[in-house]
């Protein structure tokens, strides 16, 4: 499997059949562990790729704009007999949290931003499944896509991909008193008026007795958490960043956008009055109100629900606001993300001085945790807000789990807060109970 780096007008060819399979997380038996899975369950919407055709790399911000730009709009796919009529990206990739280079080794691979474009895409929608094989053009791409497909196409399983392994024992270690500290440190430039609000992130260190099976830990995330987005990005070198969010940075349908505000969060025992209570109410509509306005300069008749709404997943509850938008003539996908992200629920309020708090406090590479991935193409795209989500090579894995601090916050109350959030990871790693060291 190459890496192809293009240049702007690059084109590709592909083709594509219908599968009688249920699940393409199954083709992990027969092409190995996926470079890209994406999968809603509540949506039957599952996406696995295998291979790289192309890769389109950024190094900075305005790179990364530039990028998805030219993915949008320049790239070009000829399709060999019947295009698909409703097709998953074919670009697949995300982007840093802070707009600087990696500072730690392990996201150098994933680089500031990178997106993938699969040799090899299966795809379920409903109750329909096809695979799709992409090639570059002129390096014999006809003959290559259909021997391609006609060998996946003969041989892809048909039944559903389970967890396979048994439960896997988990070494964990973080600093409890280290991101108390850093939360007593945020607390004292809110009251001395630095900013209104700031998510403080830390990481979780786990090591497994032995490698951990990507897919075994995928299966038990989409599993797990099906009001979730689960997805993987994985590098040639094997870094692997997995995770399932429950939070949607965008989803554009030609000039239709739908997002939402995730902020305010409750154990699922303790959510009774949560949008009542003043420290969650006040987390959640300082990101409803930055949300609506940065809209407002690429779009008209932005909408947002009268009232939050409990979303309510298997280790926590938050609150969330549906907002909706009619995005201007020519809007991007790249613009979308320029104005949206950081949310105030990853960043904070106001935007700039929360972040050079926690480029200057956090101590912490968050490298592609709480930014934007998903997929992208021609007159659609889907981003999600990479939460509740791990970097994991062979049998050591670094989860990153975050809480939003405001006035009221309590160090200990937001450690518990990270401790609840890390669950769903660690379910998914360890296959079992969780067990914490000291």
């Amino acid at each position: 499997m190459t890496t192809y780096n293009p240049a702007k007008g690059q084109r590709w060819v592909a083709r594509m059949m219908l599968l009688d399979s249920a699940d393409p997380l199954a083709g992990a038996s027969l092409l190995g562990v996926p470079t890209l899975y994406w999968e809603r369950p509540l949506a039957q919407e599952a996406v696995a790729g295998w291979g790289e055709a192309a890769v389109m790399e950024a190094r900075s911000a305005a790179e990364a704009s530039e990028v998805l730009g030219t993915l949008a709009s320049q790239v070009e796919i000829r399709w060999l007999g019947e295009a698909p009529m409703w097709l998953p990206g074919p670009w697949f990739g995300g982007m840093r949290f802070a707009a600087t280079a990696p500072s730690d080794a392990d996201w150098e691979a994933h680089g500031f931003a990178r997106w993938t474009l699969p040799e090899v895409l299966a795809w379920r929608t409903g109750n329909a499944m096809a695979v799709a094989a992409f090639a570059p053009e002129e390096l014999g791409g006809d003959d290559l896509v259909r021997s391609r497909l006609e060998r996946v196409h003969a041989s892809f399983p048909a039944g559903y991909r389970h967890a396979q392994g048994g439960p896997v024992a988990l070494k964990l270690s973080s600093s409890r008193e280290d991101f108390k500290a850093r939360v007593e440190h945020a607390l004292e430039a809110i009251t001395a008026g630095r900013f209104q609000k700031v998510v403080m992130a830390r990481a979780v260190e786990a090591e497994g007795a032995r490698p951990f099976d990507l897919v075994d830990v995928l299966a038990r995330l989409r599993e797990q958490n099906p009001r979730c987005v689960t997805f993987l990005f994985r590098t040639p070198a094997g870094l692997a960043f997995l995770g399932s969010t429950p939070e949607t940075l965008c989803r554009v349908e030609g000039r239709v956008l739908e997002t939402e505000a995730l902020a305010g969060s409750a154990a699922p025992g303790q959510a009774e009055g949560l949008d009542g209570r003043d420290k969650e109410r006040r987390e959640h509509d300082s990101v409803v109100r930055y949300i609506v306005a940065a809209l407002r300069s690429i779009a008209k008749h932005v909408t947002a629900d009268a009232a939050p709404a409990l979303l309510t997943l298997r280790n926590v509850v938050h609150l969330r606001t549906g907002i909706r938008a009619e995005l201007h003539e020519g809007v991007t996908a790249a613009q979308v993300v320029g104005a949206l992200h950081p949310t105030p629920a990853v960043g904070g309020v106001p935007r700039e001085h929360s972040l050079g708090f926690l480029h200057e406090n956090e101590a912490l590479d968050r490298g592609w945790y709480a930014g934007p991935v998903g997929w992208i193409g021609a007159t659609r795209a889907h981003m999600v807000v990479a939460l509740r989500s791990a970097l994991v090579r062979g049998s050591h894995a670094r989860l990153f789990v975050g809480a939003g601090i405001v006035q009221g916050s309590s160090s200990e109350a937001e450690w518990r807060e990270t401790e609840i959030k890390s669950l769903a990871m660690l379910r998914a790693l360890g296959g079992g109970d969780v067990q914490r060291e000291p």
